[in-house]
């Protein structure tokens, strides 16, 4: 009898693990069962968070790569190609990740492979994408650290999903989906045939085009290398949104076909365009008030404005000038508190740290001294209507360790106390940033560690600022059409 009950209780067990994965086992199984008799070689890889910090602090990585740390990104981990393995960097950092180091987050493609995601979207949270990278090409003899985005992501008001499908209008959190990357028309076709033969809705099949025209596909040395990050944003359940972190109901899948046949390469898709025309303009006068009531205020101290200029720019920038892009995505626009924009050559990876004299910021530190401060101030671009989520994020300047954040919620009310009578302020922010708080609730404290996830008294630093995804257009909003944030650093009066 007892053995019954331990087998039922196993069972219960698996069935709630499968339940709370939402992942339908049988459905899967199927559609690699079909994919193989259509003739492919179907490999399964992972689905895991991509700790740059983490990284960066083993020494694996020789920077953070101005990571977000609004977010943690998942990545695909990918099996390589039949008969080859997994290269040694790439095992690394899966083992370091704890991955089963049989799949690596950086791979390279055959023209008629494909990589595809079967699983959940992120349940509720303010945004989320899908995005390919490239992230290493070879120039001559040079094999380069690129990390460009290569078209439009897919977010979450564009993806076709259970919920979605059909013309619904559905939500799209918490919804089955089937993403296929790939270059090819015909391997696309095969493969959305496989998915509907095993139950899936073509109503929730997505296709991600690698365009082999702007393209290295293969899997000689001088091939490039991809990777596919997954960007979830302020979940409205943060245990809902760490669960799906940290044990992520999705597969990856590797197909390859058996018997090459004729190429039917996609073109370039066309990219959603930035822009609507409107812009936050209107609100420069309220923007020169405000800093004038910051200068007021803190009249006790010495200001110095920090400058603030384009940080990031398109990968295709990158990769047509054979830089390293810093994994910019579509779906957002970039600035920091620096002279310049981000614009040098890259050398090989891993020598990257090499790259950062390049660029020329303020030489800025944060003391412990309570009268020495940073006053981040602007336009909240949310409340405007231009971004979906936004956030500035404090970074040590040597290793582009993002060591905290403040999001657009955040914001909210904050320029009311300097600006009382302006029905405008509603549309600003003022936020401060220093080592201790001494009370005031909006204030983010500097830590100084441990390692990357701080930043030390005579560390250098700089602030960076991310706008993500204008509504109206369904992609990142335009520069041409927001007022750039600003900051003040506040020094004691000698």
């Amino acid at each position: 009898m007892k053995t019954y009950i331990i087998i039922a209780v196993l069972l219960t067990m698996l069935m709630g693990t499968a339940l709370a994965q939402n992942v339908n086992i049988s459905n899967v199984t199927a559609f690699k069962q079909a994919l193989e008799k259509d003739g492919f070689t179907v490999q399964q890889g992972e689905v895991g968070v991509f700790d740059l910090i983490k990284l960066y602090n083993l020494g694996i990585l020789p920077s953070a790569y101005a990571n977000n740390p609004t977010t943690r990104y998942l990545a695909y981990f990918v099996p390589p190609a039949p008969g080859r393995k997994v290269n040694e960097l790439g095992h690394k950092i899966a083992k370091l990740l704890g991955k089963s180091g049989n799949a690596t987050a950086y791979y390279a493609l055959r023209p008629d492979e494909a990589v595809i995601f079967v699983g959940r979207t992120p349940p509720e949270c303010r945004f989320f994408n899908f995005d390919a990278d490239l992230m290493f090409r070879t120039y001559g003899n040079e094999t380069r650290w690129i990390f460009s985005n290569i078209g439009d992501p897919l977010n979450l008001d564009v993806i076709k999903t259970a919920g979605t499908s059909n013309g619904s209008t559905g939500s799209p959190f918490n919804q089955t989906t089937m993403i296929v990357t790939t270059a090819d028309k015909g391997i696309d076709q095969r493969i959305r045939a496989a998915a509907q033969s095993s139950g899936y809705s073509d109503g929730i099949i997505n296709t991600i085009v690698l365009p082999s025209s702007m393209l290295h596909m293969g899997l000689q040395n001088n091939s490039d290398t991809f990777s596919m990050y997954i960007r979830p944003a302020l979940f409205e359940d943060k245990q809902a949104g760490n669960d799906y972190l940290n044990n992520t109901p999705a597969t990856i899948l590797r197909v390859t076909p058996n018997e090459s046949k004729k190429l039917d390469p996609y073109n370039v898709p066309e990219r959603r365009v930035r822009g609507t025309g409107k812009t936050e303009f209107d609100l420069m006068d309220d923007l020169a008030e405000l800093q004038e009531a910051i200068l007021k205020k803190y009249s006790n101290s010495n200001p110095s404005e920090l400058p603030t200029s384009l940080w990031i720019l398109d990968g295709i920038d990158g990769l047509q000038k054979g830089i390293n892009s810093l994994g910019p995505n579509n779906d957002a626009i970039y600035l920091w508190t620096a002279n310049q924009t981000v614009n040098s050559p890259t050398p090989p990876f891993p020598n990257i740290s090499l790259y950062y004299p390049f660029v020329r910021h303020p030489a800025i530190t944060l003391g412990n001294d309570t009268n020495e401060f940073i006053i981040v101030y602007g336009v909240n671009h949310v409340a405007t209507g231009k971004a979906t989520y936004s956030n500035f994020a404090l970074y040590g300047a040597d290793g582009w360790n993002g060591v905290g954040s403040v999001n657009d919620p955040d914001l909210n009310g904050t320029a009311d106390e300097y600006l009382p009578d302006n029905p405008n302020a509603k549309y600003l922010y003022v936020y401060k940033i220093a080592r201790h708080a001494n009370g005031d609730t909006h204030c983010f404290e500097v830590p100084t560690g441990p390692g990357g996830y701080g930043i030390g008294l005579n560390q250098t630093l700089f602030i960076g600022w991310r706008l993500y995804h204008e509504k109206a257009t369904k992609t990142g909003p335009s520069f041409s059409e927001i007022i750039y944030d600003r900051a003040i650093k506040f020094d004691p009066k000698k």
